[in-house]
């Protein structure tokens, strides 16, 4: 889109221009990249036993309807040449490394979400390329030059939008989506493409006659608090396109865990206590690390047919040391034992650190208000 520059109604009002850069299929591209053989190849990265896991897809593999989190099983049903590679976290590590140093020169503000995608605040237009939209291709075009991987982009005023947008036209891929079109463009989509929304939200939603983003602007803020309490103001916002967040290069720590699937289910009380103090042993380790200290633990149970539960437990003063790490977890899997089928996952995860607060929403101009991207 070229019509990008357009003066906004208040001079004054701060204006946001925000990218969302997400690697295509980031783990398989980088295996097809650095083995040639797999090239045009469905590609899965993860393990290939009975009781591995997809961790991620390459676009061909992606055709047959194999996708991550799917068990290697079911990948391999649907997908009968799918070709497993181990996964290598090292090399993966060393691309992300390269491709935030690319970030760095064109954005004072760089948030990464994971090894592979982040958000940039380019407002400042650092390298005086004109708008957004072209420092995005640049971006784009420096990370295929400089690792041979492609990435796609969403441009928008607000991280919510650009990181919807980044998805829309993958693989390689930009969207732009000014201010006067915002609203527009979230409510044309289901609401099971928001982010935040997880599965068990979207399908109270659509029980409640909400399918999409225009469905959910139609409701006011007394019907969604009535249905979703303390996050009704935020779905009130997302539904119009609005999202306040500024771009934060150092995110706080939320959270920190581990989990284990195991290659033949754990059955007996025994076994799962002893798994719950071997994850608990790696958890703690590795907030002594950071030096920090939660009070939520929350343990996962993934059962032999793959239904996924979690519990959570709040401490009134932080956790200081393993054994009491391990003593929550065990207050939260007692009731859960024993267990009528076996446990083939089993995960703990650490949060609410001390002198985390809650994020405050700041005050930006309607979106009406703002230049475009």
């Amino acid at each position: 889109m070229e019509d990008e520059v357009e003066p906004g109604n208040a001079a004054d009002a701060p204006v946001r221009k925000i990218i969302h850069v997400d690697m295509d299929a980031f783990y398989a591209s980088v295996e097809q990249r650095d083995n040639p053989a797999l090239r045009g190849k469905p590609v899965a990265v993860g393990g290939s036993s009975r009781r591995g896991v997809v961790a991620a897809a390459s676009y061909e593999a992606r055709k047959f309807g194999v996708r991550s989190a799917m068990p290697s099983i079911t990948a391999k049903r649907q997908c009968p040449d799918l070709i497993f590679v181990p996964p290598r976290f090292e090399a993966y590590r060393e691309v992300s490394h390269q491709i935030r140093a690319i970030f760095r020169d064109y954005a004072d503000e760089v948030e990464p979400l994971s090894l592979d995608e982040a958000y940039l605040d380019v407002s400042a237009d650092r390298m005086g390329l004109g708008s957004a939209t072209a420092t995005a291709r640049l971006i784009r075009q420096r990370i295929y030059d400089e690792t041979g991987l492609t990435a796609s982009a969403g441009v928008s005023y607000n991280k919510f939008i650009a990181k919807l947008a980044s998805d829309q036209n993958k693989p390689d891929g930009i969207t732009i989506i000014p201010p006067r079109k915002g609203a527009a463009f979230v409510q044309m989509l289901s609401i099971r493409r928001f982010h935040g929304i997880g599965p068990v939200t979207a399908a109270k939603m659509e029980g409640l006659g909400v399918f999409s983003g225009a469905d959910l602007a139609e409701k006011d803020g007394l019907w969604l608090a009535t249905h979703f309490g303390n996050s009704a103001e935020w779905l009130f916002n997302l539904a119009r396109g609005i999202d306040h967040r500024r771009v934060k290069s150092n995110r706080p720590l939320k959270s920190l865990g581990g989990e284990r699937t195991f290659f033949n289910d754990l059955i007996s009380d025994t076994e799962i206590r002893e798994a719950l103090a071997h994850v608990c042993t790696v958890v703690w380790d590795r907030a002594a690390k950071k030096g920090a200290r939660g009070r939520t633990v929350t343990l996962k149970l993934r059962y032999a047919d793959f239904q996924t539960i979690t519990r959570a437990k709040s401490t009134p003063a932080p956790i200081l040391d393993g054994s009491s790490l391990l003593a929550a977890g065990e207050a939260i899997l007692d009731p859960l034992l024993p267990t009528a089928q076996g446990i083939r996952l089993l995960g703990v995860t650490l949060s609410k650190f001390e002198g985390e607060e809650d994020e405050e929403d700041e005050v930006a101009a309607p979106a009406d208000l703002l230049s475009l991207i």
